[in-house]
């Protein structure tokens, strides 16, 4: 989803982030993945006063290169955001390496819900689904004692 700072961007910056295809760098871990590709130009500088940040959010430096916020990120970030990566979708994010290619898609607020619930419901019903494994038959007695279960064993004296 665009925002909460959309507006520091210019409509160029906005296009060629929803069009372009950015590369996670090798600069990634689990506080962000720093992505390469084109730069977004801001149009009311590139610092702003401190304020909350959320996993998925997309802050872009002076650099113009934007930064994804991941699992273990600060709270408070300087850099204005262009977007937030929706809920549903970070962990997907997360799990792709370096030198994955991303491309961002602008949603409404309703769609990102519509994709949340689906997300739940859907890991819901595989919670439900999930079964006690059946017991596995004992071998009988008799096929153990003839068995031999020490067959390569060493002592660590020799």
């Amino acid at each position: 989803m665009l925002g909460p700072q959309d507006d520091y961007f210019s409509e160029a910056a906005i296009d060629t982030f929803l069009s372009a295809t950015y590369r996670i760098s090798p600069q990634a871990d689990r506080m962000g993945f720093r992505l390469d590709g084109p730069k977004l130009e801001h149009s009311k500088g590139s610092n702003i006063v401190s304020d909350g940040t959320v996993e998925g959010s997309v802050q872009v430096p002076g650099s113009g290169l934007p930064i994804v916020l991941l699992a273990d990120a600060q709270t408070t970030g300087g850099y204005p955001k262009i977007a937030t990566v929706i809920s549903a979708d970070v962990p997907l994010l997360a799990r792709r390496p370096p030198g994955s290619t991303v491309r961002f898609a602008a949603v409404s607020q309703q769609h990102a819900e519509a994709i949340r619930r689906e997300h739940a419901a859907s890991l819901a019903a595989a919670i439900a689904a999930i079964r006690p494994l059946t017991a596995a038959p004992v071998p009988a007695g008799e096929a153990l004692y003839s068995a031999n279960l020490v067959s390569g064993v060493a002592s660590a004296l020799d």
